[in-house]
């Protein structure tokens, strides 16, 4: 199991990525966050991608889907990818890793894969 500090260095040597956090939307609080910091201000975006989730996880429910469903929340920018992966495992939930990639120097399959293996140890 991994650790926040681990998950996020681990994150943001994938190549391309501009940034990461690790939020709880309950609470809206940042856990973790890691990134160039004369870039994206990574707690006001995870604020706001606070809305995002609990938006579409209401839109699931009113569409009697699980939540478990949701892999991840791809927002395209003209220059940068966000990833939002919320996590489903039970010591997990409320939880969501947010992923901001550079859309030409990243790959974006590889940081998909990335966010998949976080939500299987990261150890909140």
């Amino acid at each position: 199991m991994a650790g926040i500090d681990e998950t996020l260095r681990d994150l943001v040597r994938l190549e391309g990525v501009r940034g990461a956090s690790i939020v709880d939307y309950f609470s809206r609080l940042t856990l973790g966050a890691v990134g160039d910091p004369s870039g994206l201000d990574l707690e006001a975006a995870a604020r706001g991608d606070t809305d995002v989730v609990r938006a579409k996880l209401s839109t699931l429910e009113l569409l009697g889907y699980r939540p478990e469903r949701i892999e991840d929340i791809l927002i395209t920018l003209d220059d940068e990818f966000h990833l939002i992966r919320p996590l489903t495992r039970r010591t997990c939930q409320g939880i969501f890793v947010y992923l901001v990639l550079d859309r030409a120097g990243g790959d974006l399959e590889t940081a998909r894969e990335s966010l998949r293996k976080v939500e299987s140890e990261l150890d909140v």
